[in-house]
């Protein structure tokens, strides 16, 4: 039973870090944008910072629960 949940939870893990992959991906677009206001730049670099923080630490989460799920 504590393999199917280790699963369940590298699923979610493994989207969660998609999401802020794409999220992080955006933002680096609009930090890069010449035509946005320079706050609007500075806020989306800001933000794909913590996007990229919060990719690595789903990913990571995903990674252990896959490993769990194997030994379980």
């Amino acid at each position: 039973m504590e393999s199917v949940k280790n699963a369940a939870n590298y699923v979610s893990e493994s989207i969660q870090g998609t999401g802020a992959e794409a999220s992080k991906e955006t933002n680096k677009h609009v930090a890069k944008d010449d035509d946005a206001k320079l706050s609007t730049r500075a806020a989306a670099a800001k933000d794909a910072l913590v996007d990229k923080k919060d990719e690595k630490t789903h990913d990571t989460k995903a990674d252990l629960n896959k490993e769990q799920a194997k030994h379980t």
